[in-house]
């Protein structure tokens, strides 16, 4: 994997360069390619969020008050059936994605 620095020349074919300024709306690609991770990375924070809310309406608890439950057997129902495990795996995995996706914010 290659890291990128302010040292390191980066190239962008002249068909992705051009796009990026029209959906950025600024011929400068540096402040393009910044605006367009911005965007991307609060429409992925307002998606995980809302699925997060989803977990939360149906479940009426938290995600730390449902793993607690789950790993302890003190769901209402079995913390073993498929649908519950389903929600627990896809539930914990929204809530990581929102913290890393947090954590790029600019």
């Amino acid at each position: 994997m290659t890291v990128l620095t302010k040292e390191t020349p980066t190239t962008i074919s002249p068909r992705a360069g051009n796009l990026l300024a029209r959906v950025a709306e600024t011929p400068d690609l540096d402040t393009a390619l910044w605006k367009v991770l911005s965007d991307y990375i609060h429409l992925k924070i307002q998606s995980l969020q809302n699925e997060v809310r989803q977990f939360e309406t149906k479940w009426a608890m938290s995600f730390d008050e449902f793993s607690e439950k789950f790993g302890s057997n003190a769901l209402p129902v079995d913390s073993y059936a498929y649908d519950v495990e389903s929600d627990f795996w896809a539930w914990e995995q929204a809530e990581t994605l929102l913290q890393h996706y947090k954590s790029l914010q600019p």
